[in-house]
């Protein structure tokens, strides 16, 4: 039995010539991160590794193009667009190897933090949040952080299919654009920080210069909260996957307020009203966990319309 959804998939669609918005974004990526190889490449581990992703992400482009050529559907389409967005689960440690090149920074904003609010909010945020069930919307919100991405991208490309793809280029592209940062600005964020220096200093305002540190070390504070809580659980689970690294500005701040704005575009009152809270959650979870500074978190709510603008005129 053939389901509804098939028909839409293998409709026929004009393929354009050479390569998309989106993987031109990768093959810019991946070109400009190399060049940061070459030269920076002594002071660099796991080359071989970082030299496997780049390889692979050039193939997925090639891939993409030879199955548009053969099969010029709708389901194509949407497999060379997934493919790129797909290898961001390896672009993110990825960061972690060319940054660490510089030394940390995170003294300067854990000072910026005290300068501007005379304590260190997500210290005091998180010792005096008590409530169990806003502990776990916090981390529901913050764990939904690429599914409701993927939530506008599925809603576009079924329900808005002539933007799906100027949608996925700005996602793609916001999320390369915080990377850019990353790799120049090494801020690991308090929850790495912090264990580094100690809680206890960081109260009394001694902000060390720690230069190098987390090059040989990825110790971070156990997580606040209700630790019986199911999506603590689960987060407490996936916290092998982060880094030192992408403190500033918040790219989950950033990408999600993108990630809204494309959802304010298509006027959908069942998507806004599902996605508003969980970004409300998302955004006080950035400081709730730790993960970082609240000057972070402003930078990423500044950039973020700054960033779409220059995407979708760029996409244009």
């Amino acid at each position: 039995m053939k389901l509804p959804f098939q028909d839409y998939l293998s409709e026929p669609v004009t393929v354009k010539r050479g390569l998309l918005p989106i993987e031109w974004l990768t093959v810019g990526y991946t070109a400009f991160t190399t060049i940061l190889m070459l030269i920076f490449g002594s002071r660099m581990s796991g080359i071989p590794g970082m030299t496997a992703l780049r390889a692979a992400a050039l193939g997925t482009v090639v891939l993409g193009l030879l199955l548009s050529r053969r099969y010029a559907n709708r389901f194509t389409q949407i497999l060379r667009i997934a493919m790129q967005l797909g290898l961001l689960a390896f672009w993110y440690p990825d960061l972690y190897e060319v940054s660490r090149i510089f030394p940390n920074a995170d003294h300067i904003f854990a000072s910026l933090e005290q300068h501007f609010f005379g304590c260190q909010p997500a210290i005091t945020f998180s010792e005096n949040c008590t409530s169990k069930f806003l502990s776990e919307c916090f981390y529901m919100g913050y764990l939904f952080y690429f599914p409701m991405i993927a939530t506008v991208l599925v809603y576009y490309a079924f329900m808005r299919p002539d933007g799906f793809e100027k949608a996925a280029t700005i996602i793609l592209g916001s999320f390369f654009t915080y990377y850019i940062v990353f790799l120049f600005l090494p801020v690991a964020g308090p929850q790495y920080y912090f264990n580094a220096i100690g809680l206890n200093a960081a109260r009394s305002e001694d902000f060390q210069n720690v230069g190098h540190w987390f090059n040989s070390n990825m110790e971070m504070l156990d997580p606040p909260g209700w630790k019986d809580g199911l999506f603590y659980k689960l987060l407490a689970m996936i916290r092998e996957s982060e880094r030192p690294v992408a403190s500033f500005p918040s790219s989950h701040v950033g990408v999600s307020t993108i990630m809204m704005i494309l959802a304010l575009k298509t006027k959908s009152k069942g998507l806004i009203t599902i996605l508003i809270p969980l970004w409300v959650f998302l955004v006080c979870a950035t400081i709730f966990i730790r993960a970082h500074y609240v000057v972070d978190v402003i930078a990423g709510f500044i950039t973020a319309p700054i960033v779409y603008y220059f995407l979708n005129k760029l996409f244009k």
